[in-house]
């Protein structure tokens, strides 16, 4: 049972922003620890210079529960559940609180900078702004840059930290413009111009099912079970016909539902695979699959692996 249990807390903690700011108090205890009482009211901010902050030790693999926005100058690789992406030079780098990822520098020195945030600093302020982030954080987590981009994106991180440390009495808001600007000069690097060519209606049943689909996870114990399996499924609960949400969320993203779905439940199945030793057959139930060979099938199709011969390499 204390095993079991064991399994369960790895596979569902997160680093908190508390967990954050405490390591950073060991490594840099000149930089004052903001206060988090108003975390679930207003949301939480910060910005810093990575060449202060990062050292050269391999983060851990786990999910964070914020935001975060990253200039990499040097290189790195960032590690997920079933990928390793190298940035060598300088790209912007965008994580999430749903998947879990490590960071794992390969410069002499850190350089650039980053920016975190939780989801409500942006929700309760600008919908389409957190819309942008989910299509960007969901498709593209890194984006490679030149170097006059990079200079812009240095002008507006060093914004940011110029506005941290005054006492405009506005000054989240105007932060809050400066995260929407980091997203469209990304977007602008690398255009997603489906998403702005659809009409609102189109793209808010598209974040919709998004958010009905990450709300589903991650796994926390055996015996959680997916309800939401199949675009039939997502269809019924957003009270739309399935071949309009197909339509809509292909228009919207270049992907179908069953795509989307079939990637999200690959990711959490690495997860669970890497991160716990529940059996195949107790992970196959939990991701919706009535029967393991259900699951082997669908997991040999994603990865050309069977589930077991992935976690035993």
């Amino acid at each position: 049972m204390l095993a079991r249990n064991q399994e369960i807390n790895n596979i569902n903690k997160k680093e908190t922003l508390e967990d954050f700011y405490n390591k950073l108090k060991i490594t840099r205890p000149e930089i004052p620890t903001p206060s988090l009482r108003m975390i679930d009211d207003i949301g939480h901010f910060n910005v810093f210079n990575r060449a202060v902050v990062c050292t050269n030790m391999p983060s851990a693999f786990s999910r964070r529960d914020f935001y975060k926005i990253s200039l990499i100058i040097g290189n790195g690789i960032l590690h997920y559940p079933d990928a390793q992406i190298e940035i060598k030079g300088r790209a912007l780098l965008f994580t999430n609180p749903n998947i879990p990822y490590s960071w794992e520098s390969t410069s002499l020195k850190p350089a650039g900078y980053f920016c975190l945030f939780t989801e409500n600093f942006i929700h309760s302020r600008n919908e389409s702004l957190r819309d942008s982030l989910m299509w960007r954080i969901n498709d593209n987590p890194v984006i490679h840059v030149d170097e006059a981009q990079e200079q812009t994106l240095v002008g507006i991180f060093s914004g940011m930290m110029k506005e941290m440390d005054g006492d405009y009495v506005h000054k989240y808001d105007l932060l809050r413009n400066y995260v929407h600007l980091l997203v469209h000069e990304a977007l602008k690097i690398k255009p997603q111009g489906s998403i702005f060519k659809q009409n609102n209606a189109s793209v808010r049943l598209t974040s919709l099912f998004m958010e009905l689909l990450e709300r589903q996870f991650p796994i926390g114990s055996t015996e959680h079970v997916l309800e939401l399996k199949t675009a039939h499924d997502f269809s019924q609960r957003l009270s739309v016909h399935v071949n309009h949400l197909n339509h809509t969320v292909k228009e919207v993203t270049g992907k179908t539902t069953s795509e989307h779905i079939a990637k999200r439940i690959t990711t959490e199945a690495i997860a669970l695979l890497r991160n716990t030793e529940w059996n195949i057959s107790e992970i196959a139930y939990c991701l919706g699959f009535e029967y393991p060979a259900n699951f082997n099938i669908f997991f040999k199709r994603q990865l050309q692996c069977t589930p077991k011969a992935f976690r035993t390499s």
